[in-house]
């Protein structure tokens, strides 16, 4: 079984040539040490067991390549007794109410349906590795397996290692009903923390320029208010407070209320889009059209209160859509692909080489303040941040941080 162990290696390329060995190393001296088969698979408690024993003898970092060796062994070894599995029709039928279960599990926790749509897609992803494996058999191992496969075979990076972690921690606890903490080794990658794309106000001004009509207002807006993509798309007709100032961002990431600054220089635009937009309303209510989508509590107890202007999105789209939750044809706001198209549009031709996006404009809001020297905990505040770490992160990328400090050399 090692010889095939060291093939895959060479095969898959996880492990350079030269550090082969020593991995054939550490997997030939556990199962010495246990005494048993090496076509067996071991659980946790032996592997620990196996660790231990190897750091009387040896440096930490040994023991930590003998980890790695370990692991890579065991998803051998998965993919290896899997080879010859088979899917009956039963099974088949069993994945298909577990992915109903868990659309209504999602839908009752009031997660939103883009996160619907990516939970599903990871369990489907993860019936086809396990191949259709009797839901009521799977194990944490099997998601151990799973997130080995992503990172070694498909090399996905750490953030989408983490969000199949969640989606399919989220069918086992909430729809199968296990606990997996104890079985489950492979635990959440370690992301690296990077500084975030940050635009100068010059080349702010000039995507601008090469924007026009609603794109080019929500643009300004989610800058000038510091507000993510969807917090923007989502904005209603309410949320806009011309007399004190400021956007009212209703539930926001983390399901979080916060306010935040209203641009003076928008007031006029925004004053003659809502006038433009009460037109389309009204054609609505002309044509009967079913009134906007609002949060499941709010539209149970006020069920007429989509029909109210109050309600109505501050940026809707031109068209109907069918509402994927209660299959009702009504308005929905604009889509996001068509403000990040429009931003990526007018990116190039203003000839801005950085790899920016409409978020970007969200961390420019951020810099700018800082660099005006803004509180960091007022700017917190305006970003909705849970933990004031996540906002210093943007004191890296002002030009001058809060100190004003200066190299010595420019003296």
């Amino acid at each position: 079984m090692l010889d095939n162990f060291k093939g895959y290696l060479l095969k898959i390329g996880a492990v350079k040539a030269n550090y082969v060995p020593y991995y054939l190393k550490w997997v030939a001296e556990c199962y010495s040490f246990l005494n048993i088969p090496d076509s067996t698979r071991i659980n946790s408690d032996q592997k620990k067991q196996f660790l231990t024993d190897l750091a009387k003898r040896y440096e930490d970092w040994q023991v930590k390549q003998a980890d790695t060796a370990l692991r890579l062994y065991d998803y051998f070894l998965s993919r290896e007794l899997n080879k010859f599995n088979h899917v009956d029709q039963n099974e088949q039928d069993k994945w298909i109410a577990i992915e109903e279960k868990m659309r209504d599990a999602i839908r009752l926790r009031h997660m939103s349906y883009s996160t619907e749509k990516t939970y599903l897609l990871w369990v489907r992803g993860f019936r086809a590795f396990v191949k259709g494996k009797d839901p009521a058999l799977l194990e944490g191992v099997d998601l151990q397996d799973f997130l080995s496969h992503l990172v070694i075979e498909k090399k996905v990076s750490a953030s989408t290692q983490n969000q199949a972690l969640s989606a399919i921690v989220f069918l086992f606890r909430h729809v199968l009903e296990k606990d997996i903490g104890n079985e489950l080794s492979a635990v959440r990658a370690r992301q690296r923390r990077r500084l975030p794309v940050v635009l100068t106000m010059k080349e702010i001004g000039q995507i601008f320029n090469q924007m026009t009509g609603v794109h080019r207002l929500m643009a300004m807006l989610t800058y000038g208010c510091g507000l993510r993509l969807h917090e923007c798309l989502r904005l209603r007709i309410k949320d806009v407070d011309f007399e004190q100032n400021m956007v009212i961002v209703m539930s926001g990431k983390g399901d979080k209320d916060r306010r935040t600054v209203l641009p003076e220089s928008l007031k006029d635009d925004l004053i003659r889009h809502i006038a433009e937009m009460k037109y389309l309303y009204e054609k609505d209510r002309k044509d009967d059209i079913n009134g906007v989508w609002l949060p499941d509590a709010l539209e149970r107890k006020y069920p007429n209160a989509g029909k109210e202007w109050a309600w109505f999105w501050l940026f809707p789209s031109k068209s109907l859509s069918v509402d994927p939750h209660t299959l009702l044809v009504r308005r929905h706001h604009i889509h996001p692909v068509s403000l990040q198209k429009a931003f990526y549009d007018a990116l190039r031709k203003a000839g801005i080489a950085k790899h920016a996006s409409v978020h970007t404009l969200r961390h420019s809001f951020t810099t700018h303040l800082l660099e005006k020297g803004y509180d960091i905990r007022t700017i917190q505040e305006l970003l909705g941040h849970k933990n004031l770490q996540t906002t210093m992160i943007y004191t890296h990328v002002a030009t001058k941080n809060i100190l004003g400090v200066r190299s010595p050399l420019d003296k």
